[in-house]
């Protein structure tokens, strides 16, 4: 059975990472010159709480953007946020080494242990997502990562992202540019930004983001529009770095490499993300592909850990959607995520990860039962045993096909697949037995979900939506 990466006191060994790239070598067919790249510099932490916060700054906007309203006080976490400094080498999509010793000035923000008896040694170093026009930590799933003891850093490597932190905050962003000024707009310098704040958390200099905690590995993640970049950068750009920082690779939700490297790489799909049973790349030493019947792209909880935030943050509030089917599939994605980045951990120490089977196809349709469930792939409880048809598939307004669809189940079919309350308690228990042994879902998201079964009035005869 798969266990929780639980936090433990740090063994003072220091990560022998070197503080600069050195790009050499050979990729695409096409050689390059190599480069040294300086280790970026880091300010901070900038000061300013959000509204609410006893110690919240005066001045408009003058905290960090989507900053968590997670309780990181009681789980002994702390949120910063510092600038990140340097020159960076900008690349095109292709690979092709475009410019050196480009300066730019971002951000990171970084929630963390206070105390290294928490921290369990890795960073989640997510890429943020700019596909809304801002920055988005899409992956940030606080119960999980603080109960398991990571910390996570988000990253603003584009420039949508930094071009919309200016505009919210003049005061706090206006001095953050990623285009060389204007000469390089379409995210050239982003692997590298990307690369170089993995390197300012290994090995930092006066200021250190991580607060003293001895960093043992760094694993990049990248949800949707981010992991295209990541992509980009795994196939056609690590090739020509001598010394990687980042120790494995977690792409959610989005496009995953065709290289196999030295590091090993999980790719995370949901129900909404796998179309067509064409092009699936094959497990392997370094890979493994993992699809999740019934879950979205964007889901139910990452729309409403956001909600809050939006309405802060944003000038017109959070976003709301006239979709043809009722949007927001409650499948818990994140619960696969978080084992994945647990498997990622073990895999670089050399635990093999476990295989998944792949989503059902009869030609390009995928395999549904009597309810218009999808078969195959990771069949979480909240699919195998169901309370509503939850599937990947919507239409309407805007970013509405990524949202999946959730149709809550009337009496008269709970009923029929449950007798009573125990017995629907009794299955969703054997379900999350099987998703915990098969490595699927961690032991404790694998008994919320049997609370919230045992809390829940389904087979009661009355029925809360």
């Amino acid at each position: 059975m798969m266990r929780d990466r639980t936090a433990s006191p740090q063994n003072g060994t220091q990560s022998a990472r070197s503080p600069f790239f050195l790009l050499a070598g050979l990729a695409l067919g096409l050689s390059w010159s190599t480069s040294l790249l300086a280790a970026p510099a880091i300010d901070g932490p900038i000061p300013g709480s959000p509204p609410g916060d006893p110690l919240a700054a005066k001045i408009e906007n003058t905290y960090p953007f989507f900053a968590t309203h997670d309780a990181l006080t009681r789980r002994g976490y702390v949120e910063e946020e510092f600038y990140l400094s340097g020159t960076a080498t900008g690349y095109s999509v292709e690979g092709e080494q475009l410019a050196e010793d480009v300066p730019y000035r971002t951000r990171i923000v970084v929630r963390r242990p206070k105390s290294p008896r928490k921290f369990n040694g890795t960073v989640i170093m997510e890429w943020q997502n700019v596909t809304a026009g801002y920055d988005l930590d899409a992956l940030w799933h606080g119960e999980q990562l603080m109960r398991a003891g990571f910390a996570w850093v988000g990253v603003s490597a584009q420039r949508v992202g930094v071009n919309q932190l200016t505009e919210w905050s003049p005061t706090r962003y206006g001095e953050l540019d990623v285009t060389g000024g204007g000469t390089y707009t379409t995210d050239e310098l982003s692997y590298d930004i990307f690369a170089q704040a993995a390197e300012a958390v290994r090995q930092p200099g006066d200021i250190d983001p991580m607060g003293g905690l001895n960093v043992e590995k760094v694993l990049a993640v990248g949800g949707s529009q981010s992991a295209a970049r990541m992509t980009i950068y795994y196939d056609n750009i690590l090739p020509q770095v001598e010394n990687p920082v980042f120790d494995g690779y977690n792409f959610v939700v989005g496009p995953g490499p065709s290289r196999a490297g030295a590091e090993p790489v999980f790719h995370i799909l949901s129900e909404t993300d796998v179309r067509t049973p064409e092009g699936r790349r094959p497990d392997s030493e370094v890979y493994r592909r993992w699809e999740v019947a019934g879950a979205a792209h964007s889901g139910y909880q990452g729309q409403a850990y956001r909600a809050p935030l939006s309405e802060r943050d944003l000038p017109d509030g959070a976003p709301e959607y006239e979709c043809v089917a009722e949007p927001f599939s409650r499948i818990p994605l994140h619960h696969v995520v978080v084992a994945a980045h647990d498997h990622l951990v073990d895999w670089i120490d050399g635990e093999t990860p476990p295989s998944a089977p792949y989503l059902e196809f009869e030609g390009t349709t995928k395999v549904r039962n009597e309810l218009g469930l999808a078969q195959g792939g990771i069949q979480l409880s909240q699919l195998a045993v169901p309370t509503a048809i939850n599937t990947g598939d919507n239409a309407g307004e805007t970013f509405c096909f990524l949202f999946g669809s959730h149709e809550p189940l009337d009496q008269a079919q709970l009923k029929e697949l449950y007798r009573n309350h125990g017995k629907y308690v009794a299955k969703v228990t054997k379900a999350v037995g099987s998703n915990v042994s098969d490595g699927y879902v961690l032991p404790a998201d694998g008994l919320l979900t049997i609370r919230e079964a045992a809390k829940s009035d389904v087979g009661k005869g009355r029925r809360k939506h």
